[in-house]
């Protein structure tokens, strides 16, 4: 079981976001191939891929928190000694922290109300919360990564060893 959650921890987002990828681009071009040569379009292929591309931008943003892999001027950690880029990265992360809870919790109106009123997708007819609330479940799962990584920044700067600077995100 345990080796499942780390697995799931290391390669979960990864695999939904080449899924997800995958499919955007295998409907968008079924639905170019029938627009242009049966002269016909339908309604779910653009809206579908709408919806997993946002949950794509949510999901990868969560993977960028947990390998540091946003864009970020790091002239002045350059400069820092080693603890005191630690202590800039672990602000930052805090900082951060702040900004995805205020995110939550001005995202969960839209889904709120959209539950109230059972508000339906366009063309889908499927009940629109599911697509609202791709922005909480993004900014939750940064949430957890935050922690993740503020944990490390803590053991990391308490350990004296160098602080985690981030990865790519394939190799």
């Amino acid at each position: 079981m345990r080796d499942a959650v780390k697995w799931l921890d290391e390669n979960g987002e990864r695999w939904l976001l080449l899924f997800l990828y995958s499919f955007i681009v295998l409907v968008i071009a079924i639905e170019v191939i029938r627009r242009f040569v049966l002269l016909y379009s339908s309604v779910w292929g653009e809206e579908t891929a709408r919806y997993a591309f946002i949950y794509l931008v949510w999901v990868g943003a969560a993977v960028a928190v947990r390998d540091r892999a946003h864009i970020r001027i790091d002239v002045i950690t350059h400069l820092l000694p080693p603890r005191g880029a630690a202590l800039i990265y672990l602000l930052a992360d805090l900082l951060t922290v702040v900004l995805a809870c205020l995110a939550i919790y001005w995202s969960l109106d839209p889904v709120l109300v959209s539950w109230k009123f059972d508000n339906v997708t366009d063309g889908l007819r499927i009940v629109r919360v599911w697509f609202l609330i791709a922005v909480p479940f993004g900014f939750t799962v940064m949430l957890i990564r935050l922690g993740q990584s503020i944990w490390r920044d803590i053991g990391d700067l308490r350990e004296g060893r160098p602080h985690f600077t981030g990865r790519k995100l394939f190799d």
